[in-house]
């Protein structure tokens, strides 16, 4: 029998997780676990090339299958979330173009949502590639995503996108949720939860196990107790359900 293929990252925000699949036996007898860009993992789900995917939530819209949300646990946030950040010398109502994130669908969706209706600006969207955090002309602004927000820059102004979204919506935001367009049984679900909570229930173990992974700039319990939030509640839920009629004004 073919194992079932599950695609994740491997961003700091996703160790508690991954650490808690990767140390389930029922998971290492039962699948196969790829690390890929947010941008890859859904356009893997979407192009049938894996069977879950921890798939940023901007990028559901283009499921044309059925899907279901296969977890318990999200990449979410229900204040500052320091790792989806705008940065740039000028105040946001003086920008006149964004440089987009190529390594995620999510984060560029959410910008476009904030920038028209709660900043109420109509920048430039600006194509972006590799270093381009690094030289932001004035009036210009970028997004930044992941792990390289932990790397410190002399940017005058600095967003974070979740908490931005917070102020707008008074709901918490989740950039990425597990998902499926597979029947998965009732049994394999549960105990994939039951491995994703291995570590998420365990920051301390999760951060022993990955310190020669982290950069010196990086805090990972504050990280891990205050600004990521892992439960996939009922008011991220409705966050999630808001942004996702958002992107019905194909933003």
């Amino acid at each position: 029998m073919d194992k079932i293929k599950i695609v994740a990252v491997s961003y700091y925000n996703t160790l508690p997780m991954l650490y808690g699949l990767e140390n389930s036996d029922f998971i290492k007898n039962n699948c196969e676990i790829l690390l890929k860009y947010p941008s890859e993992c859904a356009r893997m789900l979407v192009e049938n090339e894996c069977d879950i995917s921890l798939i940023p939530v901007g990028a559901i819209p283009r499921l044309t299958k059925p899907y279901k949300i296969i977890s318990d646990y999200c990449i979410g946030a229900e204040n500052k979330v320091r790792t989806v950040l705008l940065v740039s010398d000028s105040p946001i109502e003086k920008v006149k173009g964004i440089y987009l994130d190529y390594q995620s669908a999510t984060s560029v969706r959410l910008i476009k949502i904030l920038a028209k209706y709660f900043w109420k600006i109509s920048p430039e969207w600006l194509k972006t590639e590799p270093e381009y955090e690094n030289n932001i002309e004035i009036e210009k602004a970028g997004i930044i995503i992941g792990d390289r927000c932990f790397t410190k820059r002399k940017y005058k102004y600095e967003y974070d996108l979740a908490e931005e979204w917070i102020k707008f919506t008074g709901f918490p935001f989740v950039f990425a949720s597990w998902v499926t367009t597979k029947d998965l049984s009732s049994d394999f679900k549960q105990k994939f939860n039951e491995a994703i909570k291995i570590g998420v229930s365990d920051i301390n173990k999760v951060i022993n196990f990955y310190k020669n992974k982290f950069i010196k700039e990086f805090e990972p319990l504050e990280y891990y107790t205050k600004n990521i939030s892992f439960y996939l509640s009922e008011q991220k839920v409705i966050g999630m359900n808001k942004f996702l009629e958002y992107l019905k004004s194909n933003l």
